[in-house]
């Protein structure tokens, strides 16, 4: 098959700041390279590796003013929450630090494990409505 994984996703968002403090401060992601284009936005890494394109792509949208984002990318009618997009899962370990990062940010997270699959699944919400799922092992799980 042509297609070998993904390769990052997008998200666009009228509170960059809100969402680089999200990435970075509570995912745990890395600001890094990304191309001058001509609108506001971040790539952000996994790790110290850049030979990839980053993991998230945010995407800054400018209220009333017009920029260089809807000639290079297209006008979007104004979204809501994901929309048709339900999640992106991401595979994770370390669940009590996060767990620990999620109280510390006052962010709301919703757990459930997955017995046939040891599977723990973390739901959370990013500041643009984006729901994220992060599974970890079950055994991670905090009583």
């Amino acid at each position: 098959m042509p297609v070998h994984r993904l390769a990052h996703y997008s998200i666009r968002t009228r509170d960059l700041a809100a969402s680089e403090k999200f990435y970075t401060e509570v995912m745990g992601f890395r600001v890094g390279f990304r191309p001058n284009f001509p609108f506001p936005g971040l790539w952000l890494y996994r790790d110290k590796d850049e030979s990839d394109y980053g993991v998230v792509h945010i995407i800054g949208e400018e209220e009333g003013e017009a920029s260089g984002l809807d000639d290079y990318l297209g006008a979007r009618a104004e979204s809501a929450g994901t929309g048709t997009l339900d999640h992106i899962a991401f595979l994770a370990s370390g669940w009590p630090e996060m767990r620990a990062r999620l109280r510390r940010f006052d962010i709301r997270s919703t757990e459930r494990i997955v017995p046939t699959l040891g599977l723990l699944q973390v739901f959370l919400m990013d500041p643009s409505g984006v729901v994220i799922e992060l599974n970890y092992p079950a055994e991670e799980a905090v009583p």
